[in-house]
């Protein structure tokens, strides 16, 4: 099973950008599509944006639609988040997630039980 850390996160300014990046490493990393969450204080984990195995396709959360973008890199077993015009309702740890991808599988982008491996997570705060 894959392990992923993230880092990236940090204290920053309404309308600033942060890119976030998850390492995976233990598995092969291009055969997973990859997901990234986010869980504010006292709220539910939520969806912010997927990516398949092979980075043809991307999902992502209305309120994060043209302001984030889900890359990966499988030459360096990297899935990165640009996040930009960030807004304080963006706070909140971000988490990367791996889902297991290959023939005849479905992709499920926004359901995290269909994410076998997480990360720690990282702590994005944003001040207006």
């Amino acid at each position: 099973q894959v392990h992923l850390v993230e880092s990236g996160g940090g204290l920053v300014q309404a309308g600033d950008s942060l890119r976030l990046s998850c390492a995976a490493t233990g598995g092969t990393f291009s055969s997973y599509a990859m997901g990234w969450f986010r869980q504010a204080p006292g709220k539910e984990r939520e969806f912010v944006a997927a990516i398949t195995a092979s980075g043809g396709r991307t999902h992502y959360t209305n309120s994060v639609e043209g302001r984030f973008v889900i890359s990966r890199d499988n030459a360096r077993d990297t899935a990165l988040l640009q996040m930009s015009s960030l807004k304080p309702e963006d706070t909140a740890v971000y988490y990367c997630a791996a889902q297991t991808s290959g023939p005849g599988s479905t992709w499920y982008p926004f359901r995290a039980d269909k994410y076998g491996s997480w990360g720690q997570g990282t702590q994005v705060t944003v001040c207006s």
